[in-house]
């Protein structure tokens, strides 16, 4: 197949002139040094790890791309990514609720052990959060308990 070097399109088998543009099929450029598109894109396993970059935002953003919402392993750590965000979200809100309430209950002094506790869960949430996009990338159903459950669950619904 040939393309036009003007405007690109493809050109007719039969036709020596572009439809489009009305140039001659003499300066056409042949389909050999047109590079293929069709096969370009991401890889389901670095879809799957990129499902977990922005949490909630790119888990719904892979779980409604089209080649990548009918895959199956993209779609698990979509749904994995996303119920995973939704717990971390909640947890840090029954914490933050949970140091107040206690910090005003000790006039105070939780307050210097709610830091540690703090550094400490957001340090093991950022190695978790690491290392389910390693395990997605290397290609792996890493699944966590009670999350990875109900998001095999929507994978296959």
């Amino acid at each position: 197949m040939t393309f036009c070097e003007i405007c690109g399109t493809a050109l007719p088998e039969s036709g020596a002139a572009c439809v489009t543009c009305a140039s001659r099929a003499a300066g056409s450029i042949a389909a050999a040094t047109v590079p293929d598109t069709a096969n370009d894109g991401l890889q389901p396993n670095a879809a799957a790890a990129l499902a977990y970059a922005v949490g909630l935002i790119t888990g719904a953003l892979f779980l409604v791309i089209d080649p990548y919402k009918h895959d199956k392993y993209v779609r698990f750590h979509a749904y994995q990514s996303i119920l995973f965000n939704v717990a971390w979200i909640g947890l840090w809100i029954v914490w933050m609720i949970a140091g107040l309430v206690l910090g005003a209950v000790t006039k105070g002094l939780f307050f210097l052990l709610e830091l540690p506790v703090n550094l400490l869960l957001t340090l093991g949430g950022f190695i978790l959060w690491i290392l389910l996009m390693y395990r997605a990338y290397q290609g792996r159903y890493f699944s966590l308990p009670f999350i990875g459950t109900v998001a095999a669950n929507r994978a296959d619904g």
